[in-house]
């Protein structure tokens, strides 16, 4: 529902008037589709190689495409509908990063070991890709819950980029499919880091809203 009070759309465009710059519905749009692209490159390459960090990292960028749809969806509504959307967002990283440990789990006891060469390449494209959309998104990442949430996203997939391509030498090394497990676990922990924190300032400005506001007093 797009905001349509006298106060609260105006009160919260002056003090925060990022959230209508058209810059910013560009950017998310940018992101939306690099990240959607990258989704089906990781999902084909990570079951290729066997690798549950590409596998992992693919999901998270099917998740990040989704919470882009989604911040475009409350683009201009009331701060009661973004912060219920950053809570979303949070949810779904915490939930992001215990699937990690899950399937990290289940590799390891399957015992299969990643292709290497594949694992750093894909990663490596990632990171070029994620680090263009951190960039793309710095700008906007003192705003509110919803907007915090993008930028944690973006900068939490270039840091697990890293890890990936690391993990790619590792194995390589050893042999072992150890080093793509411990990434894995490394995403799984950015993961619900990142969630708390959106959970958290998304119920503080879900809070701070008058009982009207969020819906229960018509």
């Amino acid at each position: 529902m797009a905001c349509s009070c006298s106060t609260g759309c105006s009160s919260e465009a002056s003090t925060n008037p990022t959230l209508l710059d058209p810059r910013w519905r560009r950017a998310l749009w940018i992101a939306l589709i690099l990240n959607a692209a990258m989704f089906g490159v990781e999902l084909v390459a990570g079951l290729q190689a066997g690798s549950v960090s590409l596998l992992a990292d693919a999901v998270d960028f099917a998740g990040d495409a989704a919470n882009y749809g989604l911040s475009l969806a409350v683009f201009g509504m009331a701060m009661v509908w973004r912060s219920r959307a950053a809570w979303i967002k949070g949810a779904t990283m915490f939930t992001y990063g215990v699937f990690v440990l899950a399937r990290a789990g289940w590799t390891l006891h399957a015992g299969s070991v990643p292709e290497p060469l594949t694992m750093g390449v894909v990663g490596f494209v990632a990171l070029l890709v994620n680090a263009g959309v951190a960039v793309l998104l710095y700008r906007f990442r003192s705003g509110d819950a919803n907007m915090r949430s993008v930028w944690l996203c973006s900068r939490n997939d270039a840091l697990s980029n890293l890890a990936v391509m690391g993990a790619a030498l590792g194995v390589f090394g050893t042999g072992s499919a150890w080093p793509d497990l411990g990434v894995a676990a490394v995403m799984a922990a950015l993961a619900i880091s990142a969630g708390i924190s959106v959970l958290r300032q998304a119920r503080g400005e879900l809070a701070g809203l008058p009982a009207r506001a969020q819906g229960h007093v018509h």
